[in-house]
């Protein structure tokens, strides 16, 4: 159980893992897209598209193009083929569109939304596995001749392309030979600036990207001479260089400024992450060596282990007290002791208790009368207690277990700054008592704080993971991950409540522990003529404040007959019975936290809208190329 906390954040740092670095499209992933294209002296282009896929749950995939007669004419031609592990499998064709297209079947044709598709089915509903598939098509009238220059300005990958790509590459090869390289003008338009371009021969136009991300268009322009055209549908009696380097130029001149403020930002970044992992680094060590000082101090284990304890650990402990203590000072709030310091103060006759019998004991009440109000006697924490008490009456010397649930109800926000003023008070009562350390608690918070905010800042770094292009960055950002996760679970093993207590406060808890075990198995233990009866008339406070009275009344039963007549100013098995039945606690405990959430909001029904369902097969995934 001491590894649980440890185990829990790797759990949830492999979750945040899972979620911010998987791809927006999970069952999708691109490794390789290569594009080989042929222009023609007719100005038409064959296309031949080469997926190296990673597929699962999917049954049909598609790519549209969308029909724009100011860019090329029509697309013809579509074959489809499987060149997975060097098989040559082509598909077979189909003439209607189909929203799940048969395994090993294609069509190329005007679908019912106005575009030109190509879907293929591939057959992986419930399976998955990497791919490679080839698409060629022939674009009619896709190169523009002007009066100077012939011109291909065509988007290989549209902005709506829908799915994350390790790299893509392409070759574009001219009808005949330039005379030179410099006859030929090319550009390359991306949005994340990415990859880059060139004139590879006299023929030949290459371009290449990087992790290329989804809804990220990929678009070539070139300018060639125009005599390797020989006919093409679409003919202009204007020249178009001028314009072209008028447009690119400005482009140009916008994309470097957006390089440069890339690079300022990721120096930015950069100088920021590595600060990051230094200040990690530097906790890690302090840490590191902090947590071997705890070991050879054996800070947090206790002197001696006891398995039965058969007195009261603290002669004079509150209910508050030994919650805190028992609690490792998670416990100690009034919601938690109220019952049990309520029986105290009986006990210590400053108030007495009757219950009201009704036909079912929920239906009963118990009725306090308040017999002294001195609280000279008396710790703060019972204090508060009492004039809680005096508050609720009224002036009154009577008041019900109901009253105090209408009160509740209807004050909650006095209620909650009682309930602070309760816990403060008990956290102050065991300081005093060196059971507590409070330099040992800011100590505790602070390590809270690292943890926490190590786990948001390996969430953000995460997220730049997945955005940034710097392999710089992103090598650093990576062992700033490692580096801020080592630490964030060094921090989270220290901020552990048992350190905040002094090592009177660990060997006290490890009594109450063993008393409170002890009061479990009182009844099967040999020696039950220790403590006397009387003595059990204290420990049931206890007993009620760590929620076991109803097990401890059953034992003392069955050892202690005349347990029914205990206290004449109180009926003890009835009253912790009530007490149990109504869990006065909880009633506090809903005042309070009704007192943060009201006002924060409000909640509404269901808006208009149809119904819904599923498909019997899996959605199919969309590749829009415009």
């Amino acid at each position: 159980m001491k590894n649980k906390k440890i185990i829990i954040t790797l759990i949830f740092t492999a979750m945040f893992l899972l979620i911010f670095t998987t791809k927006s499209d999970a069952t999708l992933q691109l490794n390789n897209l290569d594009f080989y294209a042929q222009i023609n002296e007719d100005g038409s282009m064959d296309v031949t598209e080469t997926w190296n896929i990673y597929i699962s749950e999917t049954n049909t995939i598609y790519k549209t193009f969308k029909i724009d007669n100011s860019k090329y004419s029509y697309i013809t031609d579509v074959e489809v083929r499987e060149t997975t592990n060097g098989e040559n499998k082509k598909f077979s064709k189909i003439y209607q569109e189909m929203y799940h297209v048969t395994k090993d079947c294609y069509y190329g044709l005007k679908n019912s939304d106005g575009q030109f598709e190509i879907a293929w089915g591939v057959g992986l509903d419930n399976g998955y596995g990497t791919r490679e598939y080839q698409i060629s098509y022939k674009v009619i009238d896709a190169i523009a001749k002007y009066d100077d220059y012939a011109e291909l300005y065509w988007k290989f990958i549209g902005s709506d392309f829908e799915i994350n790509t390790h790299k893509v590459t392409g070759r574009i090869y001219l009808p005949q030979n330039a005379k030179s390289k410099d006859d030929i003008k090319v550009w390359g338009h991306t949005k994340n600036l990415n990859g880059e371009i060139y004139v590879a021969d006299s023929n030949r136009i290459e371009f290449s990207l990087e992790n290329q991300q989804r809804y990220n268009y990929v678009e070539i322009r070139s300018l060639f001479p125009k005599d390797m055209i020989e006919t093409t549908g679409r003919r202009y009696n204007t020249s178009i260089l001028n314009n072209a380097l008028q447009e690119e130029n400005k482009w140009a001149e916008k994309a470097n400024k957006r390089r440069e403020i890339n690079r300022n930002i990721e120096l930015v970044i950069g100088l920021a992450v590595r600060l990051y992992a230094i200040i990690c680094l530097i906790r890690t060590i302090l840490n590191t060596i902090k947590i071997i000082i705890i070991k050879i101090e054996r800070r947090g284990k206790v002197t001696e282990k006891i398995q039965y304890y058969r007195e009261l650990p603290y002669e004079n402990a509150t209910p508050g007290e030994a919650l805190f203590v028992f609690s490792k000072g998670q416990q100690g709030t009034l919601t938690g002791s109220f019952s049990a310091n309520i029986l105290d103060l009986c006990l210590k006759k400053k108030i007495s208790l009757e219950v009201e019998k009704r036909e079912t004991l929920r239906e009963s009440n118990v009725d306090i009368t308040l017999l002294d109000n001195d609280m000279a006697d008396l710790k703060e924490e019972q204090k508060i207690v009492l004039e809680f008490l005096n508050t609720v009456s009224a002036g009154k010397d009577k008041l019900s277990i109901k009253d105090i649930t209408e009160y509740c109800k209807n004050n909650r926000e006095n209620v909650q700054k009682i309930d602070l003023k309760f816990s403060k008070a008990v956290r102050e009562q065991e300081i005093n008592m060196e059971n507590y350390d409070e330099k040992a608690e800011k100590e505790y918070k602070k390590h809270c704080a690292f943890a926490i905010g190590g786990f948001c800042m390996n969430i953000g770094l995460i997220a730049l993971l997945t955005i940034s292009e710097s392999l710089s960055v992103i090598g650093v950002t990576m062992l700033t991950i490692a580096i801020s996760l080592v630490n964030s679970i060094l921090e989270l093993a220290l901020a552990n409540r048992k350190y905040t207590f002094t090592q009177k406060g660990t060997d006290e808890r490890e009594k109450w522990r063993a008393f409170k075990k002890y009061m479990e198995d009182f009844s099967l233990l040999k020696d039950k003529e220790i403590p006397v009866l009387i003595v059990w008339e204290k420990y049931l406070v206890y007993a009620t404040a760590f929620k076991i009275s109803s097990k401890v009344l059953k034992q003392l039963k069955i050892v202690y007959p005349e347990i029914m007549d205990m206290n004449p100013n109180i009926d003890t098995n009835n009253y912790i019975h009530m007490m149990n039945t109504l869990d006065l606690g909880s009633y506090m405990n809903t005042a309070i936290s009704s007192v943060y959430s009201s006002g924060n909001g409000s909640g509404g029904g269901f808006s208009g809208g149809g119904g819904g369902g599923r498909r019997r097969w899996r959605r199919r995934r969309t590749l829009n190329l415009k």
